[in-house]
């Protein structure tokens, strides 16, 4: 929509033509605005929707808004109609007729009956004239079609975004949420026995709803565009949407983890016998092992062996009855823990194992290095040393003998290991003056 030029004094003939030109022009951009407003889809819809809340308040407005728009535009019609007439009238117009046509053109000349009570509706114009009729310049005419033209479209503008956006995208989204209903029914996620269940019949409402209010009230979902005045500036808000889209996504995933179940439950509980049967495994053998080790080993603590852990089996053994009555959702998340029970439960075993048999490591140990000790000397030339030999035995005896006291033998094979390295160290040599160097050669 356009603006006329400002009022002066008595306008000539070229003036008046040029004004009237001018004003042709702008009454058919202002009639095709009109025109495109009123057969605007959003406006249609609005016209025959059942509206609430803060759309119903807009709409009273912008509808009255555009009633008062076509009561400005047939006055300004009516105007331009009478000024086209009285230029007509002759070809070179007289004074009197330039002083009308001046009248017409940039005085008060626009006489609008009977709009107070649109404009106390039109909230843009509220506080305006309280006049049963108003007298306008084509200015200020065009100004005020301006103003509600551009408010009534923001409004049809946004309402139909909205209901161009949202209600498809719920649509869809319900759709998919029956596939996901259906899929979950076949698995055993029904609502009160699995929280999926309860979330889908929870989701399934919320969108019932949220497409009634989106259809209702549209405006309610309009998020305006920062700082931007162009009618229609703004996006259709998806928060209530996208958090349901999301909480869909969460139960499909839960599902997909059930119908994973379904296809490897067999291998799994395969697994999982097979882990917890090791697990008993070694806990046998480290009860074996204690037993040898209290008979071999004196003075020494050694830890006590517990027992296959019954409740794992009986959940066990409840999984496999999941799994034959078909009653997936259920068997989904106790497999899930008997997996990691199970892996604990061995990882336990064995460190019971390392525990009970840590003394007879310790022995090996200690006969290996009295054997290592021995082979060196052998390798010097001192397998016959008597005093060596003594130690040696003595040492042996006590680490192949049972009960075999750790403490005590490992004393002894200290003892040999002193008594080795001072003869295998070189022979001290005498110092004129200082301390005699006593260091031998490296036990390690």
């Amino acid at each position: 929509m356009g603006v006329t030029g400002p009022p002066g004094p008595v306008m000539d003939r070229d003036e008046v033509d040029r004004a009237l030109a001018r004003l042709g022009a702008e009454h058919e951009a202002i009639e095709t605005s009109l025109l495109a407003l009123q057969d605007h889809a959003g406006r249609r819809l609005l016209e025959g929707a059942a509206l609430t809340g803060v759309t119903k308040e807009r709409w009273e407005s912008a509808d009255a808004s555009i009633t008062l728009l076509w009561a400005y535009f047939d006055a300004y019609t009516d105007v331009l109609r009478a000024a086209r007439e009285i230029r007509s009238r002759r070809r070179w117009s007289s004074r009197e007729d330039l002083v009308e046509l001046t009248e017409l053109l940039r005085g008060e000349g626009v006489t609008v009956a009977g709009s107070a009570t649109a404009t106390a509706n039109a909230p843009t114009l509220q506080g305006s004239s309280s006049k049963l009729s108003e007298q306008f310049t084509l200015v200020t005419l065009v100004e005020r079609m301006n103003e509600l033209y551009a408010t009534s479209l923001d409004m049809v503008v946004a309402a139909d975004a909205v209901w161009s956006a949202l209600p498809a995208r719920i649509d869809l989204l319900s759709a998919e949420l029956q596939r996901t209903r259906r899929l979950a029914h076949s698995v055993g996620v029904r609502p009160g026995e699995h929280p999926a269940g309860d979330d889908l019949e929870r989701i399934t409402r919320t969108l019932t709803s949220l497409r009634e209010q989106v259809i209702s009230d549209p405006l309610a979902f309009w998020q305006r565009a920062q700082g931007s005045s162009a009618p229609g500036g703004g996006r259709p808000d998806t928060t209530a949407y996208d958090r349901e889209a999301r909480a869909l996504e969460e139960v499909r995933r839960e599902i997909d983890a059930v119908l994973t179940v379904r296809q490897d439950a067999e291998a799994r509980l395969v697994k999982l016998r097979d882990v917890l049967s090791r697990a008993d495994r070694t806990l046998a053998e480290a009860r074996t092992a204690r037993g040898e080790v209290l008979a071999k080993i004196a003075a020494t603590e050694v830890p006590v062996v517990s027992g296959p852990p019954t409740a794992l089996q009986e959940q066990l053994a409840t999984a496999a009855e999941y799994r034959r009555h078909a009653q997936w959702h259920r068997l989904s998340p106790l497999l899930e823990s008997l997996e990691q029970k199970a892996e604990d439960e061995l990882l336990r075993a064995r460190e019971s194992l390392t525990a009970v048999t840590a003394p007879l490591a310790v022995r090996a140990e200690l006969r290996g290095r009295l054997d290592a000790y021995k082979a060196k000397v052998a390798r010097h030339g001192l397998a016959e040393d008597p005093f060596l030999i003594e130690r040696y035995d003595a040492a042996r005896r006590m680490l192949w003998s049972a009960p075999c006291d750790l403490r005590v033998a490992e004393q002894a094979v200290l003892r040999y290991q002193q008594a080795a390295a001072e003869l295998l160290s070189p022979p001290r040599v005498p110092q004129q003056s200082g301390p005699e160097d006593r260091r031998g050669e490296s036990t390690s």
